[in-house]
């Protein structure tokens, strides 16, 4: 168990540099940036759209919102510049 805990930590880490590496890519376009930035804001900001205290739908919308963002700015994104962002995060 302690194992499989290890190798999540790693693919996080993985992948939240592969998100600095593709934000600071030159060929990555403005708008995927753009999206990138704005799910991080999001995830960091205090506020949500929809409040917290509200039973599941408060939950659900960070669930929601954040995967939408990065999907919507990977696939903007050119391919070459996402495999050669991940050549760069391993």
């Amino acid at each position: 168990m302690f194992a499989k805990l290890k190798q999540f930590a790693g693919t996080i880490k993985q992948e939240l540099e592969f998100y600095r590496m593709l934000s600071k890519h030159p060929n990555t376009p403005l708008s995927s940036k753009v999206l990138l930035g704005i799910a991080i804001a999001y995830l960091l900001l205090p506020f949500d759209l929809i409040p917290d205290f509200i039973p599941l739908l408060g939950q659900l919308d960070d669930v929601v919102i954040v995967p939408l963002l990065i999907y919507m700015a990977l696939k903007l994104t050119p391919e070459d510049v996402i495999k050669a962002c991940r050549e760069m995060a391993k």
